[in-house]
């Protein structure tokens, strides 16, 4: 039997209501009884990520800058969406598209991951992308990209994960659950 309990919200006020960052202020009483009149909340888009697979077993990654740590990291292809307007796997291919120039093959849903529940409201969404061919060169990247595409073998990831190359929560979650799928391990 469960003895957890939901929190109750009292009150609820935005923030910051910006079509890029929205923050709520919630008032919340835990099951003890206290009430807390600070509980931030950032409601934030959901995310598509593909684990892109060529045919010569070489992984496709995305190397960009990430202003909020100020350093340079190796990614799978993503980007958030509105699920209002596209589905997650529409989603993860154009995101492949543009920031890689490379097109898909075969693609599953490998999952759904919960990045930070504690604070953040959003999905990231997994999938599988086999037999991925370069269609073409980047195109309609955000002001903010300035991405390098690189190929890493599959059988050298887990060594760049274990040096700390590769170390992006829901890029490393896509590579063991995808990879787990192929039979790698």
């Amino acid at each position: 039997m469960n003895n957890l309990h939901k929190w109750k919200i009292l009150s609820s006020q935005m923030l910051i209501d910006h079509p890029l960052c929205q923050v709520r202020q919630d008032e919340i009483e835990l099951p003890n009884g206290k009430v807390i009149d600070d509980y931030f909340v950032n409601i934030k888009p959901d995310i598509a990520l593909i684990l892109p697979i060529t045919n010569n077993q070489e992984i496709v990654f995305v190397r960009q800058y990430r202003h909020a740590v100020g350093e340079f990291f190796i990614e799978l292809p993503a980007g958030r969406f509105n699920a209002d307007e596209e589905g997650a796997e529409a989603a993860a291919l154009r995101e492949l598209r543009e920031e890689t120039g490379y097109m898909a093959g075969n693609v599953q849903k490998i999952g759904t991951l919960y990045d930070k529940p504690s604070k953040d409201t959003n999905q990231i969404h997994l999938f599988l992308a086999e037999n991925v061919v370069k269609v073409g060169e980047q195109e309609n990247l955000d002001v903010t990209e300035e991405i390098e595409v690189i190929l890493i073998p599959i059988n050298a990831v887990f060594d760049k994960i274990i040096q700390g190359e590769i170390s992006v929560a829901g890029t490393v979650a896509a590579l063991f659950l995808g990879l787990r799928l192929r039979g790698v391990f």
